[in-house]
């Protein structure tokens, strides 16, 4: 069965030319970085060679540049690495669970925290963020781009705020790093996660930016791995292939990428609204990264739905992966105000770097039909049917 896959913010497909990139690296040049012997040395210059690639892609330096095993180490690393008993942290509700249980675990070490609500369509107001400042806070941390919906916030006026304050801020920037532009110094973040297996990289990879002068306490001790802010050794392989991907994220931006990434998206989007009655788009009025599209097909059972659809060849999420199975609502939707009914009956669409526009056609020729049928079994369906 021909498969088409548009699940791309629970991971993506490696690219042809970070299999490429990373090969030698399993074999021949399999040294220990922290090696002063050859193969030692050859496995450095990779490692820095990636190093440069992921600092440049994000504006950064490469000496601020920490490798990681992906976007929840990185998480935990900026929150637990600043945070301590008595620290004030600021966060917000639609946070990844990385930073959202991470919060929670530090309020039970004795740290407070405060979680900034959002409107209807997930923003975050910047100046709520201002008024939930206390003397002791010490970070904040609120996400760049929505894993669910795709909404990017405004962080630049955050970084700001919290930079006039003297408070430490920090942005999951893994849905949005190799989607849109990033540049760590327009969002005045001294911290910024990222996530290999978001752009194309393997799994098991990413990097946390620390911008120069920030202390961090490692989750980790051993040795002086990453400036002694990440012990263990490093993932070669991983971190070559993370390198490979950004170098080749700003190949894309170059080419317009996000542009036709976005064309595909709203063409997939309109059409589905278009043919379909009681669809909506959620956060339709915000901004969002082009690859991300969360439509509410209102009188279905969204598991149901990635069922149906998985059947017929075409994968799609209820949300977040690490949430699947999950009994409850999306916790970003309903803090949208969706009703829970609404939360479960949410699709998401998400595109990578290798979707075309027939995989677009391929998803058209199957959400309709599904649609149709679940609603067609649907008992309340009927019901509201008969009654208009």
């Amino acid at each position: 069965m021909h498969r088409v896959y548009l699940d791309n913010n629970a991971t993506t497909p490696l690219l042809p030319e970070v299999l490429e990139a990373m090969q030698p690296y399993f074999l021949g040049q399999f040294g220990n970085a922290s090696s002063i012997h050859q193969q030692g040395q050859q496995a450095r210059s990779a490692v820095e060679h990636a190093r440069e690639n992921v600092a440049e892609l994000i504006g950064a330096r490469e000496a601020e540049i920490v490798f990681t095993s992906g976007g929840t180490e990185g998480d935990n690393l900026a929150l637990f690495g600043l945070c301590k008993p008595g620290d004030h942290l600021i966060t917000s509700t639609i946070e990844h669970h990385a930073v959202l249980n991470s919060a929670q675990r530090l309020e039970k070490l004795g740290c407070e925290a405060t979680y900034i609500p959002v409107d209807g369509q997930g923003l975050v107001d910047p100046d709520a963020v201002k008024r939930a400042l206390r003397p002791n806070t010490k970070l904040i941390s609120i996400m760049l781009a929505n894993n669910e919906t795709g909404v990017v916030q405004n962080a630049e006026a955050i970084g700001q705020i919290a930079a006039e304050a003297d408070v430490y801020f920090h942005t999951d920037a893994v849905q949005a790093v190799a989607k849109i532009p990033v540049d760590v110094k327009q969002l005045r973040c001294d911290l910024l996660t990222l996530a290999g297996h978001k752009i194309h990289a393997p799994q098991g990879t990413g990097a946390l930016y620390v911008r120069k002068g920030t202390i961090l306490d490692p989750l980790f001790y051993g040795g002086r791995h990453e400036r002694s802010r990440r012990a263990g050794t490093e993932n070669l392989p991983g971190i070559v292939g993370l390198g490979k991907a950004a170098e080749l994220a700003m190949k894309w931006f170059e080419h317009d990428g996000p542009t036709k990434m976005a064309a595909l998206r709203d063409r997939l989007e309109q059409t589905v609204v278009g043919q379909l009655d009681q669809v909506l788009v959620n956060s339709s009025q915000a901004a969002r990264v082009p690859n991300t599209s969360n439509l509410c097909f209102e009188w279905i059972e969204g598991e149901a739905m990635v069922i149906a659809l998985d059947l017929k060849g075409l994968s799609v999420s209820t949300g977040a992966a690490c949430s699947s199975g999950a009994i409850e609502p999306s916790h970003v939707l309903t803090a949208m105000g969706l009703t829970p009914d609404q939360a479960r009956a949410s699709i998401r669409f998400s595109l990578g770097k290798q979707n075309s526009a027939d995989d677009i056609d391929f998803a058209l020729q199957r959400v309709p039909e599904v649609v149709a049928k679940l609603r067609e079994l649907s008992p309340v369906y009927r019901k509201h049917t008969v009654s208009q």
